[in-house]
């Protein structure tokens, strides 16, 4: 296929839109992060990039814990609206109705609406332009008992996670495979002569 080049950009997709929570003890705060990531396994840990501009950013720097809650497709107006309006003039949980629930590692809430949240405790932040990027250990998670089955394994297709890519928002689509999948040893399957002699 034929190829043009452009100059560098931020044009990395799909990305996780996450509704982040914050919070010093007396200022509580929701807002919409696509810069995030993992950045390490164990210990693991994530980052955010936050524009120094915004609101939640005075909070984070002040109190160096957050929650990355991860945005199911039912949520994504209020992800969207919480990414384009600040903190400081409005009270984004009861705008859309946001149930704030206790951490059981940090001092922000977390949102009860989303299925998984990731509770993180901040070890370094590295200014890099538009935006500083928040190094974070990730102390816990936090799962909805919904998204379990039986045997107590995650069923991730169960959150019906949203993604943002290019400007817009997207729903995850079907599974094309596990990690692994594409090395994995393909089962023998028995020659109808060996099961015939079994049966004699």
């Amino acid at each position: 296929m034929s190829k043009i080049f452009w100059k560098g950009g931020a044009l990395l997709a799909p990305v996780p839109p996450v509704l982040v929570t914050v919070g010093d003890g007396e200022r509580e705060n929701v807002f919409t992060v696509a810069w995030t990531g993992l950045i390490n396994t164990i210990p693991p840990k994530t980052y955010i990039s936050v524009r120094p501009s915004r609101y939640s950013y005075e909070i984070l720097k002040k109190n160096g814990e957050f929650a990355l809650n991860l945005t199911p497709s039912s949520l994504i107006a209020a992800c969207d609206w919480c990414g384009v309006h600040t903190g400081r003039k409005v009270d984004k949980f009861k705008k859309w109705s946001l149930t704030k629930i206790p951490a059981n590692n940090i001092t922000p809430p977390l949102i009860d609406e989303c299925p998984l949240a990731l509770e993180c405790r901040v070890f370094d932040c590295i200014e890099l332009g538009t935006h500083h990027m928040f190094l974070a250990d990730v102390l816990g998670v936090t799962v909805s008992e919904e998204l379990l089955d039986k045997s107590g394994r995650l069923c991730i297709e169960r959150a019906n996670l949203a993604a943002f890519a290019h400007g817009e928002y997207f729903e995850l689509g079907k599974s094309l495979g596990k990690f692994g999948f594409s090395v994995k040893k393909k089962k023998k399957k028995k020659s109808n002569q060996s099961v015939k002699s079994k049966h004699k």
